[in-house]
């Protein structure tokens, strides 16, 4: 399996045509198991397939509902003036959602933490952001967060990026998700005064859902 990609365009084209071709049927997918890749970009992080038909208007919306650190719905439709379907599906009864993942690494001030780390040991391997947390299972009966973590490295002197998931949807949930995290890795490496490396994604469950076929 190819594993270097210029730009998420050219990860997302591949692997859609990969899933399609290999997918193991699971769960009401088609489905890769254990897909990681670099993007050597992550800075060029639009998604131009024509099929899939990609909105950056609504990725930079959730990105500005991650920076605010509010997990309630809501506040993603006084974002981007309407809320997604999918988001009520997850939402609890008060309408917060455990995949903001602003609202998680805002917890315990995890980005101010790990900048820290970084500005005061360059060769740190404890600059890392945590999501998914099994230890918080019973608050996941409607929304289980998709990633487990995201790891940061200065190397060359430039801040490459590791995202390690548990479940990706290609789809919906990496062309935005990959826009946010990106979005992340420029920030941290702004804090930190150096540039922007490259970005490392690792998927245990990579799928398009069938209707997607």
């Amino acid at each position: 399996m190819k594993n270097k990609f210029r730009n998420a365009n050219a990860a997302y084209e591949y692997l859609h045509d990969k899933i399609i071709r290999e997918g193991i049927d699971f769960a009401g997918t088609k489905a890769l198991f254990n897909v990681g890749f670099y993007i050597t970009d992550p800075m060029d992080n639009k998604i131009i397939n024509r099929e899939r038909n990609w909105k950056e208007e609504y990725a930079l919306a959730e990105w500005q509902w991650y920076l605010s650190e509010d997990n309630s719905i809501g506040k993603l439709g006084e974002i981007y003036g309407t809320i997604p379907q999918i988001w009520y599906k997850m939402a609890d009864a008060a309408g917060k959602v455990n995949s903001n993942y602003g609202w998680q690494w805002g917890r315990n001030n995890q980005i101010d933490y790990i900048v820290d780390l970084l500005k005061n040991n360059k060769d740190t391997r404890q600059a890392a952001i945590s999501i998914y947390d099994a230890k918080e299972h019973d608050c996941y009966s409607k929304d289980t967060p998709c990633t487990y973590a995201v790891q940061f490295t200065i190397l060359h002197g430039r801040l490459n990026m590791c995202v390690v998931m548990r479940s990706n949807d290609l789809w919906y949930g990496f062309c935005n998700d990959q826009y946010c995290f990106s979005q992340l890795q420029e920030m941290i490496s702004l804090e930190l005064g150096i540039e922007t490396g490259t970005y490392y994604h690792f998927a245990h469950n990579m799928h398009l859902y069938n209707d997607k076929i």
